[in-house]
C-alpha cells in the first residue's frame, strides 16, 4: 500500500508493529538518564514509592552507598520479563491481523550488540518504540533525531520497510543526526525538576567532537491531527528539531507548540481519539493544551489501581508514570486497543460507546512504552488532510 497517514484515528490499514527480541539491558548513561527524568516523580512531583523501587545503587551487603549515587552502566533486565515481552508483542500483532489490518514488522536485532562512534558507546536496544525514531506525515517519512544513544541505529532495523514505501512514492527524509556529545544535551529541564531515575546528572564531560546543543526530537512528541501538528518542547534539543520541522513542513503542515507538557513524548498525556473528542490525564494537562483543542470534549483518564502493576524487585528501572495505560492505539474512531490489565479505562471508553479490544501488556513499565509507542501507522484511510484547529 501507499504511505497514507494523517492522523491517530481514521481507520486503520496497515501498521509496523516494533520489535522486542534480545531486549536485554538498558544503558544508563546521560542521555538515558536525561530522556526518562520525570518517569519516577507523580503528579504531585513526588517520589511515589508504590509504584515505583528505588533505582540508588548498591553495594554487595544491599545497603546504599554513602554517596548514594544512582547505578550507571549496564543494566541487565531479567530473562523471564523479555521473553513475556516479547510474547505480549506478538499478541499484539495477532489482535491486528484478527482486525484485518495489514502487519508489518522491523529486522530482528541480534543479541548484545554494541554501538561505538566518534565520541561515545552504548549496548543497543531493539526496534521496540518504534513510534519514537520516525514521524508519518502523509505519505512522508521523517527520520528524527534520536535522543537516547542506545537507539542511535534503531531505524536501520526499518530501512527495508521505509525503502518498499519509497519505491511506492513516498517521501523519505532524515532530519540531520546529532553527535550526542555530553554537552549536546540541553540539561535544563532536569535542573529544574524533582525525581527521576536520574536524581544526579553529572556534569557534561567534554569532547573533542563538541558541536555544542544539537536537534533531538521523537515523534511520540507530537500529536497528529491531520494538517495540524502539535508538539511538545520542553529543551533547547527539541526547540531546535521543531524549527526545522516548522520550515520543512511549511505550507503542508501547520505547527502548534506546547512547552514542558512532559520531558519529552506526551502520548500518555493527551491521546486524539477522534476528531473532537481527547483522552486526557487530567485536568492540568488540559490547560496547557492549545486554545483550539480545549475546545474539544474530553475524557479524563480515570487514575489506575496499583493491582493493576506486576510487582518488582527493588532496583528494577521503572521507566514509565503510572498511566502509560493511556498509551492507547485507535484503529478508527470508535474502536480502540487497551492494555486488559486496566479495566478503570477500558469501563470508561466503553462508557463513552468505544469498542474496546483488550490486549495484553504486562511489563509496559520495565520497558518504557504501550501500544501507540510500539507501533507506527502507515496507512490509514483518506487523502488530503483536514485542518481541525481553526
Amino acid at each position: 500500500m501507499r504511505l497514507n497517514s494523517y492522523d491517530d484515528w481514521s481507520p486503520l490499514r496497515e501498521i509496523v508493529v516494533g520489535s522486542a527480541e534480545n531486549y536485554l539491558s538498558h544503558e544508563r548513561d546521560m542521555s538515558f538518564d536525561l530522556f526518562f527524568y520525570d518517569q519516577l516523580a507523580d503528579d504531585e512531583n513526588n517520589f511515589d514509592k508504590m509504584y515505583y523501587p528505588s533505582v540508588r545503587r548498591r553495594t554487595a551487603e544491599g545497603d546504599a552507598p554513602e554517596d548514594d549515587a544512582p547505578a550507571r552502566g549496564r543494566h541487565r533486565i531479567k530473562q523471564r520479563y523479555v521473553d513475556e515481552l516479547v510474547e505480549d508483542v506478538e499478541g499484539l500483532a495477532e489482535v491486528l491481523r484478527q482486525l484485518s489490518v495489514t502487519v508489518l514488522r522491523p529486522q530482528t536485532m541480534r543479541a548484545d550488540q554494541r554501538i561505538r562512534t566518534l565520541a561515545w558507546e552504548a549496548d543497543a536496544i531493539p526496534p521496540l518504540n518504534i513510534r519514537d525514531n520516525a514521524l508519518v506525515l502523509g505519505d512522508e517519512i521523517i527520520e528524527t533525531p534520536p535522543q537516547v544513544r542506545a537507539r542511535y541505529h534503531e531505524n536501520q532495523f526499518l530501512a527495508e520497510i521505509f525503502g518498499d514505501y519509497f519505491d511506492d512514492g513516498a517521501r523519505w527524509t532524515v532530519m540531520p543526526r546529532p553527535l550526542m556529545t555530553d554537552r549536546s544535551f540541553d540539561r535544563s529541564y532536569a535542573a529544574g525538576s524533582p525525581g527521576g531515575p536520574a536524581e544526579y546528572i553529572d556534569d557534561p564531560r567534554p569532547s573533542a567532537y563538541d558541536v555544542g546543543l544539537e536537534m533531538m526530537f521523537d515523534g511520540a512528541q507530537c500529536l497528529r491531527l491531520g494538517g495540524d501538528i502539535m508538539v511538545n518542547i520542553a529543551t533547547a534539543n527539541h526547540e531546535l528539531a521543531v524549527r526545522w520541522l516548522e520550515r520543512h513542513l511549511a505550507g503542508r503542515f501547520r505547527i502548534h507548540r506546547v512547552h514542558n507538557l512532559a520531558d519529552n513524548h506526551i502520548d500518555s498525556k493527551v491521546i486524539a481519539l477522534r476528531p473532537g473528542l481527547l483522552l486526557v490525564r487530567n485536568q492540568a494537562v488540559a490547560d496547557m493544551l492549545p486554545p483550539q483543542l480545549q475546545k474539544w470534549d474530553m475524557i479524563m483518564a480515570p487514575p489506575p489501581d496499583a493491582n493493576n502493576f506486576p510487582a518488582y524487585d527493588d532496583g528494577e528501572l521503572i521507566l514509565t508514570s503510572k498511566y502509560i495505560d493511556m498509551n492507547v492505539l485507535s484503529v478508527s474512531p470508535d474502536t480502540v486497543l487497551v492494555n486488559e490489565a486496566c479495566p478503570e479505562l477500558i469501563k470508561t471508553l466503553e462508557a463513552a460507546r468505544f469498542t474496546v479490544v483488550p490486549v495484553r501488556h504486562r511489563h509496559r513499565r520495565l520497558f518504557g512504552g504501550g501500544f501507540h509507542c510500539f507501533t507506527l501507522d502507515t496507512v490509514r484511510e483518506g487523502s488530503e488532510p483536514e485542518f481541525y484547529l481553526d
